[in-house]
């Protein structure tokens, strides 16, 4: 009962909010291009929906690359991190560096190095930095957090790195990397709009650009239409992460029944 309560309270809400929102501009007789109402929202993404859907495969698949590139990255080397803590000392303050480094300050930089040309490629690098921190620290935490009467007992059994790694470190960090996977992919997305704003030179046509076209030429309706689609990108990433986590712990993890 509670599991179809959580699904279908907040759609209710949200519909609740969309038809007050409706009679709150029909009746306040809003300008459109101040702010439209959800059925001009919903006319603009049908009229648009060619460009729209299209900008938002370009803004997905640059978030899937930037997420996959970060993720395998950051696993490998706090992997390494595990192995040797002269390459974790040496490292780590580099990556805190990068994600306490403000994306909008990097990125002009990043697409004058890359080129104005293949500012696609400069919108991966950044939206890959922004992703690559929280699965790193989580991955690492994860190692780290192993019971030390588990090390002991692999080393009574006379297990040795390659085997305590692949059996005990890596198995007992998976909750943490999964949890990290989550905060990753929304930073990832996070990432490559805001590359997509700095880069808004027509070089770039994701969701925002056409968000960029839209403010510009005062299209509020088609403004909203694609944040709605970054919004559903968001949502729809999450939940993936989530059945994946759900489905790789299912089994052995007491938190996958939470």
């Amino acid at each position: 009962m509670y599991r179809y309560l959580s699904f279908i309270a907040p759609l209710l809400t949200f519909l609740v909010l969309l038809i007050f929102w409706e009679f709150l501009v029909n009746y306040n007789k809003v300008p459109l291009y101040i702010l439209p109402a959800p059925s001009d929202i919903f006319l603009s993404l049908i009229i648009n929906y060619k460009d729209l859907f299209s900008s938002a495969f370009i803004t997905l698949r640059i978030t899937l690359f930037a997420f996959s590139i970060a993720s395998s990255l950051a696993i490998l080397l706090a992997i390494l991190f595990s192995q040797s803590k002269l390459i974790e000392l040496s490292l780590y303050p580099i990556a805190v560096i990068f994600q306490v480094t403000p994306v909008v300050a990097i990125a002009p930089l990043i697409l004058i190095w890359v080129g104005f040309d293949n500012a696609e490629y400069a919108i991966l690098i950044l939206a890959t930095i922004v992703a690559f921190f929280p699965v790193l620290a989580n991955t690492n935490l994860g190692i780290k957090s192993v019971n030390e009467n588990l090390h002991e007992l692999f080393s009574l059994y006379g297990a040795g790195r390659y085997q305590r790694l692949v059996k005990l470190q890596i198995p007992f960090a998976l909750p943490f990397i999964l949890t990290g996977m989550k905060t990753s992919i929304g930073l990832s997305l996070i990432g490559t709009v805001v590359a997509e704003f700095v880069a808004g030179s027509g070089t770039s046509t994701g969701l925002a650009w056409r968000i960029i076209e839209a403010g510009n030429r005062l299209d509020i309706a088609k403004l909203f239409a694609a944040l709605i689609l970054l919004v559903i990108l968001g949502i729809f990433l999450f939940l993936l992460i989530s059945y994946i986590e759900k489905i790789v712990l299912k089994r052995w993890h007491d938190s996958s029944n939470i």
